[in-house]
């Protein structure tokens, strides 16, 4: 009787995503090379990777795209680290049922700020005129909650001139927001990756402010 292996396929590995500073991506890059038996880089459309010897994957993603300024470097690393520490201003918009925050950074360091608290109803799940009632409710919180957002944000990004915009928190309710009037002047600016970020308060905005000015690094397993 022939003998069959029970081994099934290889299984990808777990991906997960991290800031890192531009300062400190030398230092990344050298642990996880160490962590994974070295690696060779990789220049791609999409970003710089850094394939490791046990078949684990970093791609790393410069904050804003070169616009003739490009990085300095003897390698994709060394230019891509240099590219993201470049002053730049962002306009950042944080906005969920739960609030609003609004900022203007450079640096990863907030320049000027604005938070603020209003309230959206959870879905209901009656029926009939309730439901209704709760509907009209809801939708009336929302847009005062959008309205509130696009004023505010307004306000602190005319205290500051900035290049490109953040948006992040509830994307269909950031959208919704920057469709405002009171946003209209900034609307039309480049918008960078969208920030996936809780309820904006003070502490998220400042963490907020600090991711969108680091390389974003999505950091892929080996295969199981």
């Amino acid at each position: 009787m022939t003998a069959r292996s029970t081994d099934g396929p290889a299984r990808a590995g777990s991906v997960r995503t991290a800031f890192v500073p531009a300062a400190r991506l030398a230092g990344w890059a050298e642990r996880f090379g160490a962590a994974h038996g070295g690696f060779r880089l990789n220049d791609d459309d999409d970003g710089v990777r850094l394939v490791a010897a046990d078949g684990a994957v970093a791609l790393l993603q410069t904050p804003w795209p070169a616009d003739g300024r490009p990085g300095r470097g003897a390698d994709p690393l060394e230019r891509l680290a240099s590219l993201a520490a470049q002053p730049r201003r962002i306009g950042l918009l944080l906005i969920r049922r739960g609030g609003y925050g609004a900022a203007v950074a450079s640096e990863g360091v907030i320049l000027a700020s604005k938070v603020g608290a209003k309230y959206v109803q959870s879905r209901s799940a009656a029926g009939g005129q309730s439901q209704q009632r709760f509907a009209r409710r809801r939708a009336n919180q929302a847009d005062a909650l959008v309205e509130s957002a696009a004023d505010h944000a307004r306000q602190v990004f005319a205290s500051q001139g900035f290049e490109y915009l953040v948006p992040g928190g509830d994307r269909a309710l950031a959208d919704l927001a920057l469709q405002q009037p009171a946003l209209s002047g900034y609307a039309q600016y480049p918008r960078l990756v969208y920030l996936d970020a809780p309820d904006p308060r003070a502490a998220v905005l400042k963490k907020a402010a600090a991711d969108a000015c680091a390389v974003r690094v999505h950091v892929m397993d080996p295969p199981l």
